[in-house]
């Protein structure tokens, strides 16, 4: 059953990464019902919490992602650097000038770090843009048990680019040092995977991949990041 639309189902739909982990209706992979889940039955990180009166920018959101938080929000902002045609803003999340500070209590990023031009500045932008006290959530590609960020500039052509960080458009790759990453820029982290849920519920939902890829790049232990600002 997926958590976020509720289908039903003998399985999840595969894709080149993992068997069985993809909604069939929706399309949410295991990242998207991690936070979901959080969402739904967290004693702090919950809908309650976070989104319901708040002021939310969601970047890149996923096309199940917005009926779900325009209702509870008190202001809801979808934006992308490549304006779409359903999004509110274009905007570049290394430089939002056009937003001012404290504007939003929670920004989404799901999957977005990895394709910035400064993942750092994106990030020190986020805090400016957040309230005191505000939340950003965020997710990454990250590979199993890679200690460090793999990052390297003159990596520049899209062959290249996929086999070191995984896809054509990808700058970087993520490795376990990621929330000390972004509590370096003024965040503290709370860090969901799938242990943090009930055995049924990991199961019911595939909040964990029940095939691990054998892809060196593969993302197989997917976590959701809750950062809260601190500075």
């Amino acid at each position: 059953r997926c958590n976020v639309c509720g289908w039903r189902g003998r399985s999840f739909l595969s894709d080149s990464w993992h068997p069985h982990t993809i909604c069939a209706r929706c399309g949410s992979q295991v990242r998207h019902r991690l936070l979901f889940a959080t969402l739904q039955t967290h004693p702090e990180l919950n809908f309650e919490q976070l989104a319901c009166g708040k002021r939310i920018l969601h970047f890149a959101p996923e096309r199940f992602f917005p009926r779900h938080l325009r209702s509870k929000a008190a202001k809801y902002v979808t934006a992308d650097f490549v304006k779409k045609y359903s999004l509110d803003l274009q905007l570049d999340m290394c430089d939002m000038g056009s937003v001012a500070d404290a504007s939003f209590d929670l920004v989404i990023a799901c999957d977005v770090l990895e394709h910035v031009p400064s993942d750092v500045v994106a990030l020190q932008e986020l805090n400016r843009v957040l309230a005191p006290n505000g939340w950003a959530i965020l997710t990454v590609p990250q590979v199993d048990n890679m200690p460090t960020k793999r990052e390297d500039p003159t990596i520049t052509t899209p062959a290249a680019r996929e086999a070191a960080f995984g896809q054509v458009d990808h700058l970087r790759i993520y490795g376990d040092d990621f929330p000390t990453i972004v509590e370096s820029q003024g965040f503290r982290v709370t860090t969901i995977d799938a242990d943090s849920f009930p055995p049924e519920l990991i199961e019911e939902s595939v909040l964990f991949p029940p095939v691990l890829s054998n892809k060196p790049l593969a993302t197989n232990y997917s976590k959701v990041f809750f950062a809260q600002k601190t500075k």
